[in-house]
C-alpha cells in the first residue's frame, strides 16, 4: 500500500522545495506536477516527489485522519487528556457519575 502524505511548501528552489509536516522536513521534487504552486500551498508528497497540489482544508483533514487511523494524538490532546486505564461503570458508577 503507497501513503501519499498532505505536506506544506515552505521554501521553493527550481524543481525543489522544502516542505513540512507537523515540523518534520525534507526535499521534494515539483517535477511530477502538473501546476504551478507557491510558498504555502498544501501538495500529497510520495517516494520523495510532490504528485498534486491540495486544497489546505483537505490536507489538514487527511492529516487528521492519518492520526487517527495511525493511533497518533495530537500534542495538546496528550497533555490535556493523559491516557489512563479507567475501570468500567457499573450501573451503580454511572448513576453516580450523573449526579
Amino acid at each position: 500500500m503507497c501513503v501519499g502524505i498532505p505536506s506544506k511548501i515552505v521554501k521553493i528552489d527550481d524543481s525543489m522545495a522544502i516542505i513540512d509536516v507537523e515540523g518534520a522536513r525534507r526535499e521534494v521534487s515539483l517535477l511530477l506536477l502538473d501546476e504551478e504552486v507557491q510558498l504555502g500551498d498544501y501538495v500529497i508528497v510520495h517516494a520523495g516527489f510532490a504528485i498534486r497540489k491540495i486544497h489546505e482544508e483537505d490536507a489538514h483533514e487527511n492529516l487528521r485522519l492519518m492520526k487517527k487511523m495511525f493511533g497518533v494524538e495530537d500534542k495538546v490532546t496528550q497533555v490535556t487528556s493523559p491516557t489512563k486505564k479507567r475501570s468500567k461503570k457499573t450501573p451503580a458508577r454511572k448513576e453516580q457519575a450523573r449526579g
